[in-house]
């Protein structure tokens, strides 16, 4: 299941956004701390619960300022592809090779461990019911397109503005446990070389090897979250 997951959003075609990723996000953790601890004046547990929140959301900004630079493009409206659920969080797509990808980012209680389960990342799963193992007796049931993979960071707890780990993972569609986990440098073992963009078009510039789908078919999704969450928040 894993290699099969892993073939549907090859890691060379994605090695420098992730690298680029991995030096924004630390950078964007390092400056959190220092900010809070520098200029906030508070207790110890106040300052740790005002640097989580920073941390995320700076962490967001670089997350999608960072997908942009490599060619994915924000959810329009707020809407996952193919359903009509609601996401309150800078899910990112990518299309390659005819696979369409919705990137996100979640922060992790430690490595391995799910991310707290929120309004837009239970949207995001219901993409991932096709990958998720279950009765299909009849081969009827539903073929999405799109897959829901998230870039997952954990803090590290000993040291201050550090990261324990970078990970790319996919989530079952009942959110309960990874379908796919890789700590990121094993993830991209044996991609070092490989390219990332396709052959100059002739007029100086790089050809991005990633495209987007001009449009998308309407689907009804297997199964939707309660409620929606303006606040959509994480307890980090």
């Amino acid at each position: 299941m894993e290699h099969y997951i892993k073939r549907r959003f090859p890691p060379a075609l994605f090695k420098n956004l992730y690298l680029d990723l991995e030096d924004r996000l630390s950078a964007s953790a390092l400056k959190a701390f220092t900010m809070v601890r520098d200029h906030a004046g508070l207790d110890p547990k106040p300052s740790r619960e005002l640097e989580g929140h920073a941390r995320f959301r700076m962490m967001e900004k670089a997350f999608r300022e960072t997908c942009e630079l490599h060619g994915g493009k924000l959810l329009e409206n707020g809407i996952i592809p193919l359903t009509d659920l609601k996401i309150f969080q800078p899910f990112m797509r990518f299309e390659v090779n005819g696979q369409g990808i919705i990137f996100g980012l979640a922060a992790m209680p430690e490595p391995k461990a799910l991310p707290v389960k929120n309004v837009s990342r239970k949207a995001g799963v219901t993409l991932n019911y096709y990958l998720s193992p279950r009765l299909d007796l009849d081969g009827t049931g539903p073929k999405i397109g799109d897959i829901f993979v998230l870039f997952l960071v954990a803090r590290d707890r000993e040291r201050g503005g550090k990261i324990s780990e970078f990970a790319i993972g996919v989530i079952d569609a009942a959110y309960e446990q990874y379908l796919f986990y890789e700590p990121l440098d094993k993830y991209l073992e044996g991609y070092a070389d490989e390219p990332v963009t396709a052959p100059s078009s002739g007029t100086g510039a790089k050809t991005p090897i990633i495209s987007l789908k001009k449009t998308i078919k309407p689907f009804v999704p297997p199964e939707k979250p309660d409620g929606d969450n303006d606040n959509d928040r994480d307890t980090k």
